[in-house]
């Protein structure tokens, strides 16, 4: 018989990652299930070798190092793993959860959803002919740093995202340039004064009209300036991030209380459905702030009520953290 596991864990992202561990503490069973062939959500997926700055301890952290650290910690709960693979629906038993993938059934007491933004893909940029230029010299995504030491590279965006891959380009490119769409930025003011301050070519109010190149190779761009002239730039690598479109996919017909992409939760991080939880940016409450700080802090919470809920002697307080490895040491 199918081992009925005290909490199934739908995403391997950071969020999903320390729940799983911190489950290990409080000395539950666990399931962890995402739909990509790694764990590490949109970090490894999206971005390895993008700096990360928004976690405690780290001044900063590449992403892939954050993830190996994560990954290192969620072994302690020494959870069952499932890679590529995708929860499609759930049946509600007496005491416990069907929990129906595309690969089979698992069966959970508890259900926490830490998927991030969902599926996502990469919002494209625009332009006639741009899928000639995709996988080669025209990128949603940047796996590989090293490619573009020496090379000319425009970035596309004014987020957090685009500003911070503007930055570590200079160190490896021969020359960046960032087209920003609009007049102001959305990424932190840090990152923004520190751009300004940088070598690389700031343009703002100007968009990607046409890229120009051969063999599937960029070699120029056209920018339309807002009111201005048009401007073209050589170079050979175009960088885009317009952020994600996102899907929850067949989560979102579950019937959980919605805000708009996010799931709604109440202080204990439980969703509209009891026994089904959420946390990270896959989880919405009055006052939320999407950082992975934030998701890393909303894990414990959630899988501290979880212990309560399945074991109601249990404490949600739990003990210090170097209290449950004494024990371990012992």
């Amino acid at each position: 018989m199918t081992e009925v596991v005290d909490v199934t864990i739908i995403g391997g992202g950071p969020t999903g990652l320390f729940a799983t561990f911190y489950a290990g503490m409080r000395e539950m069973s666990v399931t962890l299930i995402d739909s990509l062939p790694q764990l590490g959500g949109q970090l490894n997926e999206l971005y390895p070798d993008k700096y990360i700055y928004d976690v405690g301890g780290f001044p900063k952290v590449l992403a892939k190092d954050l993830v190996d650290s994560l990954v290192e910690q969620a072994e302690f709960a020494k959870p069952s793993i499932h890679l590529e693979e995708t929860v499609l629906s759930y049946e509600k038993k007496d005491d416990h959860f069907v929990l129906k993938t595309n690969k089979g059934e698992h069966l959970t007491k508890t259900i926490l959803i830490t998927a991030g933004i969902g599926a996502f893909q990469p919002r494209k940029l625009g332009v006639e002919n741009e899928e000639t230029f995709e996988g080669t010299s025209l990128h949603y995504s940047v796996p590989d740093l090293q490619k573009f030491k020496g090379e000319r590279v425009l970035v596309c965006g004014g987020g957090d995202s685009a500003v911070d891959w503007a930055l570590m380009l200079e160190e490896v490119a021969e020359e960046v340039t960032l087209v920003h769409r609009r007049d102001k930025f959305r990424a932190h003011e840090t990152s923004v004064n520190q751009l300004m301050e940088s070598s690389v070519q700031v343009k703002t109010s100007r968009q990607v009209k046409e890229i120009h190149g051969k063999d599937g190779r960029v070699e120029a761009v056209t920018v339309a300036q807002r009111g201005g002239e048009d401007e073209r730039f050589d170079l050979d690598h175009v960088i885009v991030n317009y952020g994600n479109v996102s899907s929850l996919g067949p989560l979102k017909e579950w019937g959980f209380e919605m805000d708009r992409q996010s799931i709604i939760v109440d202080r204990h991080m439980e969703t509209s459905i009891p026994g089904i939880f959420a946390a990270g940016d896959v989880a919405s409450y009055d006052g939320k702030v999407k950082l992975i700080a934030v998701g890393l802090g909303e894990a414990p919470v959630a899988i501290s009520h979880i212990k309560s809920a399945i074991d109601p002697k249990a404490r949600v307080q739990p003990k210090h953290s170097t209290s449950v490895f004494k024990q371990e040491e012992a």
